[in-house]
């Protein structure tokens, strides 16, 4: 039978800030367990929480960044549930007023993916599992996070993994956070029905904490199947909290799913409701800076081939290194050559490319760029020099000299040319028999004997008369 999948997916985002939502204690990843907690973010009687700021501007700024509207007021709410990694056994999060409403992000095709809300949330503790034994860690507690819930708008595994690449390339350029899905900075839950055509929504299942783009996509074909196969057997989906498990490559069910209801969700009463006033939402709508899609708008508009175009739009610190070498007047083209083809190559890893650690400035580069743009040297002189110039950091004049910059004369070129004919007699014969490719042996002889300056169009050319 043919089923209809329906799919929304809650994304829960760590911020950039320094310290927690409600306390001093450190964001910093790792550190040895519960070191970096206090009475507050453990839950002690009596310890009271804060609000910190920079939260609610990270928020704002998350949600402008997604066409959301911000509402101007707004408080804290108690999310009531007993589990290890939660001391205090509520969490505060915000229910009836979140921070932002209402906002979408664009895919590809043009299909939007509406956001419902972007609300701001304490992170809960983590549970270690080691030798049949379950300890706690509480250093992740209180680090404050964004949940971005969007609508059930996702009609395929597909849609669902460039819904989430988007949101992460967005959060990370707008610098909220580095939405490391790896160290747990960004972990998705995915909501999955499925329905006949026509037919009302199907029951759904929330599959928990999902920490690859990759595995969105396989987990959610797993659900998918096994909730066709509960259909096509006639017997009902149970609405469950799932976990997919990458090792053995399965889905399970990990416990019923609560409802909203099950919460008792109620105002917080330690902390006063706030203010967003509009000054401050337009302070931070007119820092934002530009956002991956209208940076890969913008490059195709320059003539960038959209496949070299997208290996840098979505690393920041590339392209602001891009933008600037550009700005100081090196060809675009020649500019993302360099970057994609000898750059890159020192970059092995996503975040390599995300850090953008390298010794040599946009300004060093603009200046190698122009010489291969005034055609004083070639594209792969300039890119062994470039090789150079990231191992040590140094300017272009230290391997490049004036004479190497010295353009090659008519007459220079000719003798070169006519060596290249007395020295290749077989590749001579091979020409006058018809046979063009055979000019190519030349080629090499000019270049290596004119230190790379010569013009192979004009080098064919005297070649061709030289032969007759």
């Amino acid at each position: 039978m043919s089923y209809e999948l329906v799919c929304g997916i809650e994304t829960h985002i760590e911020l950039a800030t320094k310290t927690k939502i409600f306390c001093n204690c450190t964001t910093q990843f790792g550190g040895e367990p519960n070191t970096h907690c206090c009475p507050v973010c453990t839950g002690q009687p009596g310890a009271l929480p804060v609000l910190n700021k920079k939260v609610i501007e990270y928020a704002v700024r998350a949600g402008l960044a997604v066409h959301c509207d911000i509402n101007n007021n707004s408080h804290m709410d108690r999310k009531n549930y007993v589990y290890p990694d939660l001391p205090k056994a509520y969490q505060i999060s915000q229910f009836d007023e979140p921070v932002c409403v209402n906002g979408y992000i664009e895919l590809d095709s043009g299909k939007k993916i509406r956001i419902e809300r972007i609300h701001i949330e304490e992170d809960a503790g983590k549970l270690v599992h080691e030798d049949g034994y379950t300890y706690v860690d509480y250093n992740r507690g209180g680090v404050p996070l964004i949940e971005i819930v969007s609508m059930a708008d996702i009609a395929t595994p597909e849609e669902a993994k460039e819904y989430a690449e988007k949101l992460q390339l967005i959060m990370r350029n707008v610098g909220v956070s580095d939405c490391k899905m790896q160290e747990g900075s960004m972990r998705c839950d995915v909501n999955v029905s499925i329905h006949e055509k026509g037919e009302p929504w199907g029951t759904r299942t929330e599959i928990k904490n999902i920490n690859s783009l990759s595995n969105i996509v396989r987990a959610m074909e797993l659900e998918i199947e096994r909730q066709e196969d509960i259909l096509d057997a006639g017997e009902k989906v149970i609405q469950s909290t799932m976990r997919y498990d990458a090792n053995s490559d399965t889905v399970y069910v990990l416990r019923s799913k609560e409802n909203a209801d099950d919460y008792r969700y109620f105002p917080e009463p330690d902390i006063l409701r706030f203010y967003i006033s509009p000054e401050m939402v337009e302070e931070i709508r007119e820092g934002l800076p530009e956002l991956p899609d209208d940076k890969l708008k913008r490059y195709l508009a320059m003539g960038l081939p959209e496949n070299n175009a997208r290996l840098i739009y979505k690393y920041r610190h590339v392209t602001a290194f891009f933008d600037s070498a550009v700005d100081q007047g090196a060809s675009p083209s020649n500019v993302l050559n360099m970057i994609i083809g000898t750059i890159y190559a020192a970059l092995q890893t996503e975040e390599d490319k995300e850090n953008f650690n390298i010794k040599t400035t946009a300004s060093q580069l603009a200046a190698l760029v122009k010489l291969v743009d005034d055609k004083k040297i070639r594209a792969n002189k300039a890119k062994e020099v470039l090789a150079q110039m990231l191992e040590s950091g140094k300017d272009v004049t230290e391997y490049i000299k004036e004479e190497d910059l010295a353009g090659l004369s008519d007459d220079d070129l000719r003798k070169i040319c006519q060596g290249a004919v007395d020295a290749n007699p077989k590749a001579v014969e091979d020409i006058k028999a018809g046979k063009d490719k055979a000019i190519n042996v030349m080629f090499g002889y000019v270049m290596k004997n004119s230190r790379g300056k010569a013009d192979v169009k004009k080098a064919e050319q005297i070649i061709r008369e030289i032969i007759g």
